[in-house]
């Protein structure tokens, strides 16, 4: 990274913040503000647009087979938004990278509302392709808070994004009814109506970064950090924590194995509930409870990883998987009681490993780097989500959901050798 391709006023504004720990406080509170505003509407486009979007593709081309190609393209589309953010950020800043993200996302959004008023596939494959920026964007705006974070703060700051992007994502699906009956109004195909909310809100968020994420706060990092090389003091940790290899490896097979196991289990829950006789209430009442526990419980898991260490919360979620996976296998198919224990505990494990490894990917970085290294690893996280949710229906259709369920539990186990294993050093 480097600071000279912007203005010399922006450089020289950047120099005031380094200068002044007091100011360098007071942005980091702004950042946290203006990624969890940009949060919120990011959750309801990402909400919104999913749910429907399956649903819409078997409207257009008059057949359930290719019902699941939404999904696919909308993974592939956010894994390649994950590293182009990432390296925009590594090279102009998270404004610039966060905010053209989303903005993206939006432009995606309405290629798909014209994909349903032209009955395009090809449109509409494509739309979806480009919509699936916003939920990389989405899930890279953690970053954005832990910037100009010391060590104690790093996994609380990663942590408050995800809480508030929960108002958002639980907003968005229930607006669903009332975006379709507006679509209709102006003549766009119902379904096509939450795509209308999703570019509006991706839109926003990403207007609202470009405006008031300045100065960038990974850009006054670097800054930070180039002082630190040449005078060996500042008030903020701003290099690296760990060694980088030891620390980056543990930090993303930690992210990857809780998104493969919670995708596999999540993806095939409400097929099995619905083939012993559940209906889609509740499904929605167990998914909800899973969504929920994925999300509100951030803010505390982010000050545990703070308190109690990164490998500490990291075990703590195989462990809470482990479990998850074995009361799924055995909960009788007509209790909800255990469903709901066994989701919920799935997303515990999942908010478990996704701040722990965020917070071990922070700590391995230094400024020169580190959007690109988080871009990559965030690559890798939707490709194992991806993977995870296209062989839980292969394992299920050749055994059953409990032999999923168990192969999620002894995947989850692994984590625990793999830290003794990864041991990450601490640099004095």
């Amino acid at each position: 990274m480097t600071i000279t391709n912007i203005s010399r006023k922006q450089q020289d504004l950047i120099q005031t913040y380094v200068d002044s720990p007091e100011k360098q406080r007071k942005l980091y509170h702004r950042t946290i503000i203006t990624v969890i505003i940009s949060q919120i509407f990011g959750g309801a486009g990402l909400a919104a647009g999913v749910t429907v979007g399956a649903l819409l593709a078997r409207d257009m081309l008059g057949t359930d087979k290719f019902s699941g190609v939404p999904t696919a393209l909308f993974t592939l589309g956010s894994a390649v938004a994950a590293l182009l953010v990432g390296r925009f950020s590594q090279r102009l800043g998270r404004r610039m990278g966060l905010g053209l993200g989303f903005i993206a996302g939006g432009i995606g959004a309405i290629g798909v509302v014209g994909a349903a008023l032209a009955n395009s596939i090809v449109l509409l494959l494509i739309s979806l392709l480009i919509y699936g920026a916003g939920a990389a964007t989405n899930l890279q705006a953690r970053y954005a808070g832990t910037d100009l974070a010391n060590f104690k703060q790093r996994a609380t700051a990663a942590s408050l994004a995800m809480v508030f992007t929960t108002i958002g994502a639980v907003a968005g699906p229930n607006l669903v009814e009332a975006t379709g009956r507006l679509a209709l109004s102006i003549g766009v195909p119902s379904l096509a109506g939450p795509f209308l909310l999703s570019a509006v809100t991706y839109l926003f968020a990403g207007i609202v970064l470009l405006l008031f994420l300045r100065p960038d706060p990974l850009l006054v990092a670097y800054a930070i950090a180039h002082k630190v090389d040449t005078e060996a003091k500042s008030s903020l940790a701003n290099t690296a924590t760990y060694n980088g290899r030891g620390g980056i490896t543990l930090g993303a097979l930690v992210m990857i194995l809780t998104q493969i196991v919670m995708v596999a289990i999540m993806t095939m829950t409400p097929i099995h509930m619905a083939h012993h006789g559940h209906g889609l209430s509740e499904v929605g009442v167990v998914i909800g409870f899973h969504i929920g526990f994925m999300y509100l419980p951030s803010l505390i898991t982010g000050i545990l990883v703070d308190k109690v260490g990164r490998t500490v919360m990291a075990a703590a979620s195989g462990l809470t998987l482990l479990v998850a996976g074995v009361i799924a296998a055995l909960a009788p198919s007509e209790s909800m009681v255990m469903l709901i224990v066994a989701l919920s505990l799935l997303g515990l494990g999942w908010n478990f490993g996704l701040i722990s490894g965020t917070a071990l990917i922070v700590d391995s970085t230094k400024t020169s780097n580190q959007a690109k290294v988080q871009g990559v690893v965030d690559v890798l996280i939707a490709l194992a989500g991806a993977s995870g949710g296209a062989l839980s229906g292969m394992v299920v259709a050749n055994s059953s959901y409990a032999t999923l369920a168990y192969a999620g539990s002894f995947l989850s186990l692994l984590l625990i050798p793999i830290m003794f294993w990864i041991r990450p050093q601490k640099i004095k």
